[in-house]
């Protein structure tokens, strides 16, 4: 946004917030569980980063047929092996990579700064749906343990955060796009598919935002904002 403003936006907008890197850590463990990962396997002709091109190209092709989440995950990693080894997964093999996707799993909620404090203040002035990609269930679990579901006026998983998806939100939930903004660590997901819906967007930078959901942010058309934020807790100037 090219202007300066000296006060937030009028209340009654409507936020479409992510989830996942944006209200709670979430990719540093999948990082975290593929350096387990490639650290076991320890390939004798790929390099590290050869194999984590070979996963990510795993991943990609995953989720166009299983979608996003842990048990996506768990497929790449066992596709991946079979891709860089003539060796059989063996129950043994297998249980220790499953136990790689496990530790994400196992992980606590850690909402991300400002998040505990800002989403209380936003929803008393705003209303709130989340909408996060990855397995309903799981997305549905890790909202409940967050202890922020009471913020949200409603909550959607689509399959892919393209502007069509953006699309039958407005129409389900009759938004009016000029008052509509989509929040969101994710250029590939959360802003550039918005802003070509005709909404406006946040951009919360995140240092380790999965690389499929890296794209160059496009250009607020005009009539529309784009803002860039460091934190969650920034939206409180804006919103």
């Amino acid at each position: 946004m090219s202007e300066e403003r000296t006060s937030r936006f009028a209340p009654g907008q409507t936020l479409l917030i992510d989830a996942d890197d944006t209200l709670w850590e979430n990719n540093i463990y999948f990082e975290r569980a593929i350096a387990a990962f490639i650290s076991w396997l320890d390939h004798r002709d790929y390099t590290r980063e050869q194999v984590r091109e070979k996963l990510n190209q795993v991943e990609r092709e995953n989720v166009r047929h299983h979608g996003y989440g842990l048990t996506s995950f768990r497929r790449a990693l066992v596709t991946c092996y079979e891709r860089l080894t003539t060796e059989p997964v063996t129950p043994e093999k297998h249980e220790r990579i499953m136990s790689f996707a496990q530790t994400i799993a196992d992980q606590e909620i850690d909402l991300l700064e400002g998040v505990a404090e800002t989403l209380p203040a936003l929803a008393a002035r705003h209303t709130l749906i989340l909408v996060t990609k990855g397995n309903e269930e799981e997305q549905a679990d890790k909202l409940a343990r967050s202890g922020l579901a009471q913020h949200f006026f409603g909550v959607e998983v689509p399959r892919e955060k393209d502007p069509e998806a953006y699309h039958a939100l407005c129409v389900k939930y009759m938004l009016a796009r000029h008052t509509t903004w989509m929040i969101g660590n994710s250029p590939r997901s959360d802003i550039n598919p918005a802003l070509a819906c005709g909404l406006h967007a946040v951009y919360i930078h995140h240092p380790y935002t999965w690389v499929l959901e890296h794209e160059t942010l496009d250009p607020a058309p005009e009539g529309q904002n784009l803002l860039e934020v460091a934190s969650f807790g920034e939206l409180g100037k804006w919103f």
